[in-house]
């Protein structure tokens, strides 16, 4: 029986000892920067990208995987004998899903499955993870196609941002438009919905904003067991290990760690974003 080999693009954060691990294959976004297209997280690098930004005069783009890459990375993977599961970034947030779909179509008997995660970074890592251990364990295609769905609702992510600029920038803001033009020391969270930026409140300090992100995240979990927690930041490390450490003293999890967002979330996020995303009740 076929193995089944997992699919997702750059935006999902997962730690690179995670993706060694599971062996996962990242499909890259394209972050686009004058004249000049990187690949996310291939031969752009987060320290790279936010030191750059600090002295930019064009601020970067961004742009969807490519058609191109999933043709090869699928046809690849079915050359190994590999049935394959993609799960990705969603659809409300970027055209991933329709770069891979249109791959897809190249493969039209093959055992190829495209998922919406509805989600982003750890939130849908987290997706994905629960997916590669289940593959471990010998999960079929099919099973593991229900397990993704299943997930979905038990994920979910909260971050605060410095500033809404680059979210509004880049077109992903969603329904947070209406906290444009407010006070600029008030400071936004957001949660991601059904696959869209929502806004949830604005809060007065960043200190503040840090603990609510872990209040928040513990009103979502509720007594849900087990739980999984990652803290997330672009290029604001320190503030989130502070998350991370008061979110381990508020909410009993079996695993929890440290991530660093893609320079392409950190693009449409903006430098200082700070996240606390989980899984609770799979």
């Amino acid at each position: 029986m076929s193995k089944v080999a997992i699919v997702t693009d750059s935006t999902a954060s997962i730690p690179k000892e995670y993706l060694e691990k599971y062996h996962i294959h990242v499909a890259p976004q394209i972050l686009i920067w004058g004249e000049e297209n990187f690949e996310d997280g291939v031969n752009i690098m987060p320290k790279e990208f936010y030191t750059r930004l600090k002295t930019a005069k064009v601020m970067p783009a961004s742009s969807q995987a490519t058609p191109k890459y999933f043709h090869k990375l699928f046809g690849d993977l079915l050359l190994q004998d590999y049935q394959v599961l993609a799960i990705l970034i969603s659809s409300k947030l970027s055209g991933t899903v329709t770069s891979a779909v249109q791959a897809k179509e190249f493969f039209p008997d093959a055992p190829i499955e495209i998922i919406d995660s509805y989600s982003t970074a750890m939130a849908m890592g987290f997706q994905i993870l629960e997916v590669a251990r289940a593959i471990e364990n010998g999960a079929t295609l099919k099973e593991c196609m229900a397990l993704a769905e299943k997930t979905r609702q038990h994920t979910g992510v909260v971050f605060a941002v410095d500033t809404l600029e680059f979210l509004h920038r880049g077109g992903r803001i969603g329904g947070a438009t209406r906290f444009l033009g407010t006070a600029l020391k008030l400071k936004p969270i957001l949660e991601l919905i059904d696959g869209r930026v929502e806004p949830i409140e604005r809060v007065r300090t960043r200190t503040k904003s840090l603990h609510r992100l872990v209040e928040l995240a513990e009103d979502r979990i509720g007594d849900r067991q087990p739980v999984r927690l990652a803290a997330l930041h672009a290029n604001a490390e320190e503030d989130a290990k502070a998350i991370l450490e008061l979110a381990r003293e508020r909410i009993p999890s079996i695993e929890s760690f440290l991530a660093e967002v893609s320079p392409v979330v950190g693009t449409h996020a903006g430098p200082g974003t700070v996240a606390l995303a989980f899984m609770a009740g799979m």
